[in-house]
């Protein structure tokens, strides 16, 4: 297999190509306050396609073809395109992609680096038909171009012990502050999501950052991925904003038993972990949070009111 080492795709060369490469970019704004106008340098997230190009053999040839062009904000862009395979289930584990590298512009105007090819190995059997998205999505959510509900649920990984991983209530309380402090990103634009894989010690194993808060999960599962560490079943997920169907199935897929959020789960979020008996938390903020799934992997040392 032949991806980059981690970091190198952030690595871009002098001039607009690199500008391109950051997450975060400067300009000027008119800035209001204290009845005063005054121009300053503000900085603002980086927001950019990025198309994903699959490599595939089909009937004894191999074939290429684009399967998404998603925006987001540069860098860690082969493990986003290798979480995406793996959320769709096209890709099990490491060993089923041969290579992954940014490729170079499909026309004139295109950027160089907003392109990525992977190579999936000769003998991986793939179906195109399976693959039921539209050709875009946007940066808030991953889910808006699937063509129907059935498409929406991929697979999960075998289901596993209710008590194989646990975490003290305590822990999670923490878990928000932690967070904020590793988004190097976020102290400069206020723009990015986040998600962080962390254990049961609440140690932060890994964070990513991106405009789109699938696309910080798959960078994440992509990270993990590539590195041959699937299944994740002694972690769990942080996620910055809300927890939506696609984040607990990102999550299941990569064996994840519990998903903590920031905002509030949706309905649908709330029914698949259940199905699937994984922990949803919700609305983890301060010194509370909300159980919707999974109670028996939270300890809690608190008086039970009925």
């Amino acid at each position: 297999m032949h991806w980059p080492t981690p970091g190198s795709e952030n690595l871009a060369p002098c001039g607009e190509q690199a500008k391109t490469q950051r997450p975060f970019d400067e300009l000027p704004v008119q800035k209001v306050f204290a009845g005063r106008l005054e121009t300053r340098l503000d900085q603002l997230a980086v927001e950019e396609p990025l198309e994903i190009r699959l490599v595939y053999s089909s009937v004894g040839e191999r074939r290429e073809h684009s399967i998404s062009i998603t925006m987001r904000t540069p860098g860690h862009d082969p493990e986003l395109a290798a979480g995406f395979l793996l959320s769709e289930g096209i890709v099990r584990g490491s060993r089923d992609i041969e290579a992954i590298r940014h490729s170079g512009p499909t026309s004139e105007t295109a950027r160089s680096h907003n392109v990525v090819r992977i190579e999936l190995r000769e003998d991986l059997a793939f179906d195109l038909k399976r693959l039921e998205r539209h050709f875009y999505t946007t940066s808030s959510c991953g889910v808006c171009g699937k063509s129907s509900l059935e498409a929406l649920e991929v697979f999960a990984a075998p289901l596993w012990s209710p008590d194989e991983f646990q975490i003290a209530a305590e822990a999670i309380h923490q878990l928000p502050d932690k967070l904020r402090e590793a988004q190097a990103v976020f102290d400069r634009t206020g723009g990015l999501h986040a998600a962080a894989l962390f254990n049961a010690d609440c140690n932060l194993l890994e964070i990513r950052e991106d405009v789109g808060r699938h696309n910080a999960v798959d960078k994440l599962l992509g990270s993990q991925l590539l590195a041959g560490k699937l299944p994740l079943s002694m972690c769990g997920i942080l996620v910055s904003g809300r927890a939506s169907f696609e984040l607990v199935q990102k999550a299941l897929v990569a064996g994840i038993p519990l998903l903590a959020a920031v905002g509030a789960p949706s309905s649908l979020a709330v029914e698949l972990a259940k199905r699937y008996q994984m922990t949803l938390v919700g609305f983890v903020r301060g010194r509370r949070f909300n159980i919707y799934s999974g109670t028996q992997r939270i300890a809690i040392n608190a008086e039970v009111i009925p």
